[in-house]
């Protein structure tokens, strides 16, 4: 094992460590990264712990490798496993895909305030418990819980006197609220083999803002949905569970192919708050005809593809889902590419590197939020 795999250049160590931090919680840190990394393999993270443990004393006699291990088997966070072929070996368990998730949420959006209600504001009044200030007469099929009692007894001393106290209809104030509503969001994942190319893994912080995210709906927005799906050749969704194991492939980029599934999966929802966020690092190369067979142009932006990307991005306008795409790659060309695919869709473009991805899409999403969401 040598130090030019590109897992090693994700780690900076420092001789500061966490105040009250157990043998185990400083181990169990550093593995839930590496295991993002090795996309699940839980060999491969031990291995480049050992080896970490070589370079850094991460460990003592007291507390080793092995004993953090078998902390992990008591834990509930690894079981064993029997692959095809019969041979044994231990695997990750939905409780540690949990902790995955929660540590790309807290490092990729900080000190977030999770919030048990988990809805959002709108700028339209309505039936809700977000309160504005500001004061209405009441109406037949107000709720009485929404009555301002201080307001409506001030209302109801000046109408009627100290002397001759009483308290009708019209004394009666609510207070208005803020609808809360839902939001539906698509997140597609560029998973061509452009995701690993020249020396730089793009996949696994593309992978972190997507756990993040989705830990991040569950957690403070539960009514919001979210659904993910991965483009190489074709288009897929996976589950929010799948995504620690989540690979590039061989792949070519078909857009078209992740945009179609994209707004087949939002049709499907009731709710009217709808959008997708499209992390990509590279240009439309791929569609699938209809005999099946696959059209591909790796050498430059061929305007087939490109109009049929304009097309679906229009469509998508006409159903009134915004896109929003973060694209990794700066080359020129690419990012004309993407100003026209925006300007089609009406919807929004970050050209950005890996730095800041996962604060970006968390602050759009917050501000779509804002923005859209309707009484």
């Amino acid at each position: 094992m040598t130090n030019t795999n590109p897992i090693r250049k994700g780690f900076v160590f420092k001789t500061y460590e966490a105040p009250f931090q157990s043998p185990f919680d400083k181990l169990f840190e550093i593995f839930k990264e590496l295991i993002t990394h090795t996309s699940g393999d839980f060999d491969e993270a031990i291995d480049w712990l050992r080896e970490l443990d070589k370079e850094y004393k991460l460990t003592t006699s007291e507390y080793t490798i092995d004993d953090f291990i078998e902390d992990l088997k008591k834990k509930g966070y690894i079981r064993e496993e029997i692959d095809p072929d019969g041979n044994g070996g231990m695997a990750i368990t939905s409780k540690t895909e949990r902790a995955i998730r929660q540590q790309a949420l807290d490092h990729i959006f900080g000190q977030i305030k999770r919030s048990g209600q988990g809805n959002h504001k709108s700028k339209s009044p309505g039936i809700g418990d977000e309160h504005t200030g500001d004061f209405r007469n009441y109406q037949f099929g107000d709720a009485l819980d929404k009555v301002s009692i201080t307001e409506s007894l001030k209302n109801a001393q000046i109408n009627h006197g100290i002397g001759d106290f009483r308290l009708s209809e019209e004394d009666l104030v609510v207070e208005e609220t803020l609808h809360k509503s839902q939001m539906s969001t698509v997140l597609m994942i560029d998973i061509s083999h452009s995701m690993i190319l020249y020396g730089e893994d793009r996949i696994t912080p593309a992978k972190k803002v997507a756990m993040a995210l989705a830990e991040l709906i569950t957690t403070r927005y539960p009514k919001d949905t979210l659904d993910i799906l991965v483009f190489g050749n074709d288009a897929w969704q996976i589950e929010i569970k799948d995504l620690p194991y989540l690979k590039v492939g061989p792949y070519h980029t078909n857009t078209v192919a992740g945009l179609q599934l994209a707004m087949d999966l939002l049709r499907r929802k009731r709710n009217t708050n709808k959008q997708i966020f499209m992390i990509t690092d590279g240009k439309p190369s791929c569609l699938r005809l209809p005999d099946g067979q696959y059209y591909k142009d790796s050498a430059g932006l061929n305007p087939y593809i490109m109009n049929k990307c304009y097309a679906m991005a229009q469509q998508a306008r006409r159903l009134h889902i915004p896109i929003t795409t973060f694209m990794i790659a700066q080359d020129p060309y690419l990012m004309r590419f993407v100003t026209e695919f925006t300007k089609a869709n009406q919807g929004k473009a970050f050209y950005t590197g890996l730095k800041g991805l996962g604060e970006m899409i968390f602050e759009d999403y917050e501000t779509n939020r804002k923005k859209r969401i309707r009484g």
